[in-house]
């Protein structure tokens, strides 16, 4: 029984340390109701050889085919020291991962989605005027930087959302001309390698794919699918395959031509990317991929980290505010699929499906549990539905695996009638029990960011206003035990946790106490 126990518990330390790990390219995980997380992704900055976007491509296209329902991610991604969340909500109004559908879900410190979207709007709206008359005498290079992309832009360049938007869409095509091979003939690059057609065969096939690309409306399409709209056109299958062949991850004209591997199908799958229509610079000006880098680390630098400057002399206090609130801003959620899939026709084994979730109460709070699709026999009672419902929902979630269900909201049925004569099939019914552990039932759903899944029962009610443990650095009063933020109360990441630590509150009631006569 005791070496039972010892590997039990080793294999408990193995799990945890694997979840843990963040080393791996891409490390996800997804709960049996449907519920995932996005654990870790490591690029290009990493040191990996794949870029970012095409893990992410990855990510979104095997959870739309294992049928998420809703994935969460902590946002943490830099770029060459750079805060992404930072940098791109200004430039486009969301984090780097807004681009494949996350939204922000909520922050520590109590942040919400108003605060959110209200720093987002006040920083995207500062005028470079404004900032020059500020950072020009601490930083010299800034005038400089402002009037370089002023001159290579079509368009006035007000505030400080145009600039970040102008440089990181300017970013894009010149990242791609430097690193792909790019060519304003259709045909040239393919003519470079030795192959038994025309260049102008070539250059045929190459248009009748990209406009087949085209007309797929940026979708990805499998090979066989493109294969077979430009046979209408060109009947030389051996041509055909050749050129999709050359074809993949290059630029052509405007377009960038991608190419992966469905992780789910095994199969071939292309679609395009326009790369340049979003660019708008003077044909005389040009600017270095290096260069380009450097300036956009200088702006975020000198205007978004490094603000001691401006605090010293009081100024631009909204700037230093509405960042670190998109900084605190680090949870965010995709929804796919709000409810499971159920199918109404009879399956094989007899079944028909009902959609059904648990309804608790605790304290002045009600809470209902996301559905989940309940296969039941087409013969089944009431006692063996609720029998059904409480196996399903203790899999799943660990805080209700003692929970017993007491009756069905809304459904006035004795416990030998037949489900399916009360009840539609795909129908949705809310059930009762007692049972739930206590802050625990939450332990597998996936608005859950707490590790420990809310088991600890530890006491906080920080000056910020949050009620729950979000994940931040916090301490405990030696009096009262209440934690709040080492933030909050003004203790420094890099400064140790004191040993002893008295909160405002109770140092108040001390030395109230030590005035009274």
């Amino acid at each position: 029984m005791m070496a039972a126990s010892s590997s039990s518990n080793s294999k408990s330390m193995l799990s945890l340390r694997l979840m843990e790990l963040e080393g791996h390219i891409l490390h996800g995980v997804f709960h049996s109701n449907g519920f995932g997380h996005l654990l870790c992704l490591n690029g290009l900055e990493m040191g990996n050889s794949l870029p970012g976007y095409l893990l992410m491509d990855f990510w979104d296209r095997l959870c739309n085919a294992l049928k998420a329902r809703k994935v969460s991610l902590r946002d943490i991604s830099k770029k060459k020291g750079m805060e992404l969340r930072l940098l791109h909500s200004i430039a486009f109004g969301q984090s780097w991962f807004g681009e494949w559908g996350y939204k922000f879900s909520h922050g520590p410190f109590k942040v919400t989605i108003p605060m959110h979207q209200k720093a987002i709007e006040t920083l995207q709206s500062l005028p470079l005027s404004l900032l020059l008359h500020h950072f020009a005498s601490i930083h010299p290079q800034i005038p400089f930087i402002f009037s370089k992309y002023q001159s290579l832009s079509n368009h006035p360049l007000l505030t400080l959302q145009d600039l970040l938007h102008f440089m990181l869409n300017l970013k894009s095509p010149l990242h791609t001309q430097n690193t792909m091979e790019y060519s304003h003939s259709l045909a040239g690059f393919l003519l470079e390698t030795s192959c038994r057609w025309s260049p102008k065969r070539v250059e045929m096939a190459v248009r009748v794919i990209i406009e087949a690309l085209k007309r797929a409306e940026f979708r990805w399409v499998s090979r066989q699918e493109v294969r077979d709209a430009a046979r209408i056109y060109i009947g030389d299958t051996g041509l055909l395959d050749f050129v999709l062949k050359s074809l993949g991850n290059h630029v052509v004209g405007n377009y960038l031509v991608r190419r992966t591997l469905n992780p789910v199908t095994k199969v071939l799958e292309y679609c395009l990317q326009d790369v340049c229509s979003s660019v708008e610079m003077k044909p005389r000006c040009k600017v270095g991929r290096v260069e380009l880098a450097k300036d956009i680390s200088n702006l975020y630098k000198y205007i978004l980290g490094d603000q001691k400057p401006l605090q010293a002399k009081g100024i631009l206090p909204n700037l230093t505010i509405a960042s670190e609130i998109i900084l605190d801003s680090k949870f965010l959620v995709k929804e796919y699929m709000s409810e499971p899939q159920t199918k109404f026709e009879l399956e094989i084994e007899g079944k028909l499906n009902l959609l059904c979730t648990i309804r608790v109460k605790r304290q002045e709070t009600t809470t209902i549990l996301p559905y989940e699709c309940i296969a039941l026999k087409n013969n089944g009672t009431i006692d063996e539905l609720k029998k059904e419902v409480e196996r399903n929902f203790k899999e799943i979630y660990w805080g209700l695996r003692s929970f017993v269900v007491k009756k069905i909201v809304d459904l006035e049925a004795k416990g030998n009638d037949l489900v399916f004569g009360l009840v539609e099939v795909g129908g949705k019914l809310v059930f009762e029990g007692s049972g739930e552990d206590e802050g625990s039932f939450f332990m597998n759903n996936n608005n859950n960011t707490n590790n420990n899944g809310g088991m600890n029962k530890k006491i906080m009610e920080c000056i910020c206003g949050a009620m729950e443990d979000d994940g931040e650095r916090m301490v405990a009063c030696d009096i009262c035990e209440i934690w709040q933020h080492t933030r909050c109360v003004q203790i420094p990441n890099e400064q140790q946790v004191p040993h002893i630590f008295i909160c405002n509150r109770c140092d108040q009631e001390i030395a109230l106490l030590h005035s009274l006569p």
